[in-house]
């Protein structure tokens, strides 16, 4: 067994996207829509789906809010430089909203950002 992927409930997949593609620099893999239940998937990652754990990006038509829910915490993303890809991230309006830097109590460089929709995203820095 592997993990497929993971779906998130997004309010403006346009903006979803550019997020994902343009400034995470993941592929848009696949995208259809659902005329009969009024949604839209876009799965989105940094390989194939084949190979690697990607990202669904629901769209449920005429929905324009979601509650957060407490139970979530963050996605995590490795980074070969996290202080480029944070600048990147920065220049293109992205919310690095923790900069990069050692996680409290331990070595590992992490930063955290957030998507359109406000839900977390963790980098973290890849061993060289």
């Amino acid at each position: 067994m592997r993990l497929l992927h993971t779906m998130l409930r997004v309010r403006d997949l346009q903006k979803s996207l550019h997020f994902y593609t343009e400034i995470m620099g993941m592929t848009l893999l696949r995208q259809s829509e659902n005329t009969e239940y009024e949604y839209t998937l876009a799965f989105v990652g940094y390989g194939d789906e084949e190979n690697n754990t990607v990202i669904e990006l629901t769209h449920n038509w005429g929905t324009s809010d979601y509650e957060m829910g407490t139970a979530f915490g963050h996605l995590a993303i490795g980074a070969d430089d996290i202080y480029s890809v944070c600048e990147k991230i920065e220049q293109q309006g992205g919310d690095v909203y923790r900069k990069p830097g050692p996680v409290l109590g331990g070595d590992t460089i992490i930063a955290f950002v957030r998507d359109p929709d406000g839900y977390a995203i963790e980098l973290i820095q890849s061993e060289k």
